[in-house]
């Protein structure tokens, strides 16, 4: 019989197909032409398969080739290969659980289209934001919350990580689950000193961000449904890891002032979260006053509820002195202190911090351990080593003089070019400010129209929960030129003179 009538040479007629110039080898490219077949349902299942002899003659190949493939295929389970007996493609699996000896239950034809597996309920709040699906990967002038690059020490900080690689060994293992000591250690004389937080090292824990901090704490202090309140209007990314970890979020309402307790809603439900900026507020600007502070730890107090007190921008202050931490205030616990070198140094980094009461620290270190929030160990060596050797104190006050000349170039030129079409505070720190306009106008289709020439301000809008909200743009300075503000004052006032509005 000719080997074209073979009929497990006919099986695989038109399967295989050789090409001698393929940089991929004879086996591998018989073994893929195989595999494909079967997963798409080409080849039935079962089937016996030609001699390695008998196919290496029908391809023209050596037989050391076939061999070779069909150990691959067997490998994988593809082919069941037994002495003495030709090959065979193995036999479908049974997904139906059952016994010996039962008919497999028929899956799906080829024809018949698969549905991957969807989101959870879970999966869409944890992808959900307010701004759009596609804001992560808006870039562009003027975008806020980003410090200037071409500020950053990079040769001081190369030397520090060149320290850090030569002499933390143990680095390239798994970190501790807490963060360095050394970084702690360094954290805690630098809070003290700076933001008047009291804490011992040992209650400082580094997360890899504040929103991996946000994420955890809600996980471990908040069931589903249990109720956090959330600055109204305020940062986005709180409310979002919330929401993700299936807690009711509800409107704290606040101003230039700060978060004020006194005007929480009747009916609002007792919260187990509250999270506040009380440095400098997001994205308003502005410090929390004294007796908001005092109030906001009394009701958290009587309800055990725990503030989560994110120490926003708190480096950038151009007016001023600068007003302990609300975790200072704190006696019994009330108060987490988060921060983060992510304005400070540059968001890259990936270092945050908490800084936990003591009866939190084992229980925190655990969960961090067990859901990978840790923060690179070199990282966190070299940030230890800017802090102790006075690098980020320097850097600090170099950039802040530059910061506040540009976001009070932004203030004039926006105030003096869009007039009483606008409100626009002067910055008394951070690194951007809000605008809110006068006008009837929809934030979001402002901010795409403003991505068409460059330029990546956010949205106002989508700050605000559970109230009309005010339209407007939150713009960031720290990177701002001259040209670039003057660009956008200029786009800004043609959309407002389309509009209608001069």
């Amino acid at each position: 019989m000719h080997l074209c009538q073979i009929p497990e040479i006919q099986l695989l007629d038109g399967v295989i197909e050789i090409d001698r110039n393929a940089a991929e080898g004879l086996p591998q490219q018989i073994y893929g032409a195989v595999r494909r077949a079967v997963l798409d349902g080409r080849l039935p299942r079962g089937a016996r398969l030609p001699s390695s002899r008998a196919l290496a003659e029908s391809l023209g190949v050596s037989r050391n080739s076939v061999n070779h493939a069909f150990e691959l295929l067997a490998a994988e389970g593809i082919i069941e290969v037994r002495p003495g007996a030709a090959p065979r493609l193995a036999p479908p699996v049974r997904l139906d659980g059952a016994g010996d000896g039962a008919t497999p239950a028929a899956g799906p034809s080829v024809d018949t289209p698969i549905r991957p597996a969807g989101l959870s309920a879970r999966g869409h709040r944890l992808t959900a934001d307010p701004r759009g699906p596609d804001w992560i990967f808006r870039r562009g002038a003027l975008q806020p919350g980003l410090p200037d690059p071409e500020l950053f020490p990079t040769e001081l900080w190369a030397r520090g990580l060149r320290r850090a690689v030569r002499t933390l060994r143990s680095g390239l293992l798994y970190d501790e689950p807490a963060g360095l000591p050394v970084l702690r250690e360094a954290l805690a004389g630098y809070l003290a000193a700076e933001r008047g937080v009291r804490a011992s090292p040992g209650q400082i824990l580094i997360v890899s961000s504040m929103q991996a901090a946000l994420s955890a704490l809600a996980q471990a202090f908040a069931d589903e449904g249990d109720a956090a309140l959330v600055e109204n209007p305020g940062y986005t990314g709180a409310r979002l890891a919330f929401l993700g970890a299936g807690l009711s979020v509800h409107p704290l309402p606040a101003d230039e002032r700060g978060a004020d307790i006194s005007r929480l809603p009747a009916g609002t439900p007792t919260p187990r979260l509250i999270y506040v900026t009380p440095s400098q507020h997001y994205p308003l600007g502005g410090r929390m006053t004294l007796d908001r502070r005092l109030a906001l730890i009394a009701t958290a107090r009587s309800a055990g509820a725990l503030i989560l007190e994110d120490d926003y921008d708190s480096e950038f202050l151009f007016e001023g002195r600068p007003i302990a931490a609300l975790q200072g205030l704190a006696e019994q616990g009330e108060v987490i202190y988060l921060g983060t070198f992510s304005k400070s140094l540059l968001p890259g980094l990936r270092i945050a911090y908490c800084v936990v009461p003591d009866h939190l620290v084992a229980p925190l270190t655990l969960l961090m351990r067990n859901t990978g929030r840790q923060a690179n160990a070199h990282v966190q060596a070299a940030v230890a080593d800017f802090l102790r050797e006075g690098h980020h104190r320097a850097h600090l006050r170099r950039v802040r003089e530059i910061y506040a000349a540009r976001g009070h170039a932004l203030h004039a030129a926006l105030a003096a070019g869009l007039g009483n079409r606008v409100r626009v505070t002067p910055p008394t720190g951070n690194i951007q400010l809000a605008l809110r306009f006068n006008l009837p106008l929809d934030d979001r289709k402002v901010v795409e129209d403003l991505g068409r020439h460059g330029f990546a301000p956010s949205p106002l809008s989508p700050c605000y929960c559970g109230s009309e909200p005010d339209h407007g743009l939150i713009l960031g300075y720290a990177s701002a030129t001259a040209a670039e503000i003057d660009r956008v004052t200029a786009l800004l006032d043609g959309m407002m003179a389309s509009a209608g509005h001069t």
